[in-house]
């Protein structure tokens, strides 16, 4: 596997981002782990959004592709993937953003740490709290903001992690 060169960690920050409630949370959480020296990319706030140049200037179908083409390649930059599996379900583009950070993990070895944040207790699976297929995919799964950012932390003094 590849070692990690670089001295600021990149995280791409995945989940639902459609709510008021959700964007709140998203830029809360991605605040805290900013203030730890990690560099995030929150798709709500550095992606293709529509209010925001040159994106503004494209056809939805535009932007949409360009969307897909910048989260991907911000996935495969990524040495931290995070998955806020909030909701019922978890968010199914977030789903497909796992299984990019996953295939690039398993097909071309390199290293990633793949986690998850669930803090919300309903589920649509009655024997488990998520789909196999999203949680042995994951690393670790979180249930509590501050069991994430304790875990990042320890990611942090020792990079050997990743």
């Amino acid at each position: 596997m590849s070692a990690i060169s670089r001295t600021q960690l990149r995280l791409y920050f995945a989940g639902p981002l459609i709510n008021q409630a959700e964007r709140h949370f998203n830029e809360c959480l991605c605040s805290k782990l900013e203030e730890m020296g990690i560099r995030v990319f929150l798709p709500q706030r550095d992606g293709a959004e529509s209010s925001k140049p040159p994106y503004n200037e494209m056809s939805k179908d535009e932007r949409r592709r360009v969307m897909f083409v910048l989260d991907r390649e911000e996935i495969l930059t990524a040495d931290i993937f995070l998955f806020v599996l909030d909701g019922r379900v978890p968010d199914e583009g977030a789903c497909v953003e796992l299984g990019i950070a996953y295939g690039q993990r398993y097909l071309a070895l390199q290293k990633k740490i793949l986690v998850g944040l669930r803090t919300d207790k309903r589920t649509a699976f009655a024997e488990a709290m998520l789909n196999p297929m999203i949680s042995q995919a994951l690393d670790k799964v979180c249930l509590k903001e501050e069991e994430l950012l304790d875990y990042l932390k320890l990611v942090l003094k020792d990079t050997a992690l990743i």
